[in-house]
């Protein structure tokens, strides 16, 4: 049975000293809950700041942690590289976000019910094959005019709006990890970054087979 996770992909955080980050290597898919710890929320958010300002965290970025913040703010959005990651134990196979997949799509896997794939980056390419009750993904040969070789990964389509419902929690529980990240390391901006992340990630927006929101 494949596991789904949200993820993001971590940034180079070498000689970063704004806040604590853990030490993950850069480029890496961090998968994102409300179970990361605190450094680990803190490599999320330095990923976010430098995604969204377009700028290296190397060395000093800016004079603290509330002037990064409010630079990704200023922006007309939060984003960063990232995405839905499939993992299949038994076989062996992961399918990560390649690069250019922005985690801010991710409810793109819903044009699946109207039979389109969802863009998921280059470098790797994953490949997608749609038929009317599976959804087949390899981790790349997306360019290739044949699949890989490789046993794909097969999930009922059927099961994707419960994939979407769970990574929309996980979103959901670390948007409540960076408020009280932020109450602690910039707090005037605590109400304002959750409130954006929840916007620019389309978090509170209703599912199929939900009521809209009032």
């Amino acid at each position: 049975m494949p596991t789904v996770d949200i993820v993001l992909e971590t940034a180079d955080t070498t000689g970063f000293t704004l806040w604590p980050v853990a030490e993950l290597p850069p480029y890496r898919a961090l998968a994102l809950s409300g179970r990361l710890t605190p450094d680990e929320t803190g490599s999320a958010l330095a990923a976010l700041a430098a995604h969204t300002t377009g700028t290296s965290l190397a060395g000093t970025p800016a004079p603290d942690a509330a002037t990064l913040l409010r630079g990704a703010l200023a922006e007309d959005e939060i984003t960063a590289d990232g995405g839905l990651r499939f993992h299949h134990t038994g076989l062996g196979v992961t399918v990560t976000p390649g690069c250019c997949c922005a985690l801010k799509d991710w409810r793109d896997w819903l044009a699946l019910a109207d039979g389109e794939l969802p863009w998921l980056g280059h470098d790797p390419t994953p490949r997608l094959e749609l038929t009317p009750d599976t959804l087949r993904l390899w981790p790349d040969g997306g360019f290739d005019a044949e699949p890989p070789p490789t046993h794909p990964l097969e999930i009922p389509t059927a099961d994707i709006p419960g994939i979407l419902r769970s990574a929309r929690d996980d979103l959901r529980g670390f948007i409540g990890l960076v408020e009280h990240w932020t109450t602690r390391h910039a707090p005037a901006l605590a109400a304002e970054l959750t409130t954006r992340l929840t916007a620019d990630l389309s978090v509170d927006a209703p599912l199929p087979g939900e009521p809209a929101k009032a």
